[in-house]
């Protein structure tokens, strides 16, 4: 038997709880409070026939029956246990009743939002990122959220910090290429995977989790500066790179058209010359001053 199988067997499973509607139960209790007013009224000093049984059976079930209300509110549960062994969730709402030795552990099922704290973590590459995550969770097995965790709040925590960490690790902060799937540039992408991380990790609580993504994502203090500088020389060699790359191709097709329409012949080193001047003219930064040449290219 594998450990997922074990851990599955030895899993609690939520079932639904026998209870009984609590009007109904009022109604016994209002009926006892009447029952030992009839019988107050019948007691008579020094009257061997008073109906002090009555009296007597009147309050004890006053008693049983208003130890065993309990109220639950939309979108809330209460686990009952008999001696410390469970016997099922109650989910209907209004007013309950179950037997007086039965104990009670409410649980809400509404939708939790947190955010995390701040932790740094080491990217794909080892570059020190500071990240933060927004979790919607919510109950979905109160069994396995009271019996199978000893704290189902600060377990969530705990693993929100663990699979952030962990999903922190497994990609990039950034890719200029665009080449890789990275944690600034693929937040859908990598949304998606946290919150599978995120369930698998929870499933042993018996919490679902709604939905996830990143409130922070930053370099780290100490590299922050440098990793600015270095995204600021990669855009700028990929601009360079992209008008080089239209300027020759300006270029070419400049040559191509004087050629085709004979507006002048140009042998090779007045090509050269053409070349080197359109290819200033096109990457310098600075605006370019006409020079007009009245003699010859070999003067």
């Amino acid at each position: 038997m594998t450990d997922d199988s074990a851990n599955n067997l030895n899993a609690s499973r939520e079932v639904a709880a026998r209870s009984f509607n609590g009007y109904v139960m009022l109604l016994v209790l209002l009926g006892s409070m009447l029952w030992f007013g009839w019988a107050m009224s019948s007691v008579i000093p020094d009257e061997p026939n008073a109906d002090f049984l009555g009296m007597g059976l009147s309050i004890a079930i006053f008693l049983f029956v208003s130890s065993g209300f309990y109220m639950l509110q939309p979108n809330q549960g209460v686990a009952l246990t008999l001696f410390g062994a469970y016997k099922g969730t109650d989910r209907n709402e209004g007013l309950r009743w179950t037997w007086p030795w039965i104990a009670k552990a409410k649980i809400s099922l509404r939708a939790n939002n947190l955010i995390s704290e701040k932790i740094k973590v080491n990217d794909l590459r080892g570059n020190p990122i500071e990240m933060a995550a927004q979790v919607v969770w919510r109950v979905t097995d109160t069994a396995q959220a009271l019996f199978d965790v000893d704290d189902y709040k600060a377990f969530v925590i705990a693993q929100i910090e663990a699979a952030v960490r962990t999903i922190g690790a497994r990609y990039p902060y950034d890719d200029f290429t665009h080449q890789e799937v990275t944690l600034r540039g693929n937040h859908d992408q990598v949304g998606a995977e946290l919150r599978l991380e995120l369930m698998e990790r929870l499933r042993v609580a018996g919490i679902t989790v709604d939905e996830c993504g990143f409130t922070h994502l930053a370099y780290a203090q100490e590299i922050a500066g440098a990793m600015l500088r270095r995204q600021q020389a990669e855009a700028v060699v990929a601009a360079r790179k992209t008008l080089v790359e239209g300027a020759v191709g300006m270029v070419e097709m400049a040559l191509e058209m004087l050629s085709a329409k004979k507006v002048v012949e140009l042998d090779d080193e007045r090509r050269a010359a053409m070349v080197s001047n359109l290819m200033v003219v096109l990457c310098g930064e600075r605006d370019t001053q006409p020079v007009v040449n009245t003699g010859t290219l070999y003067s």
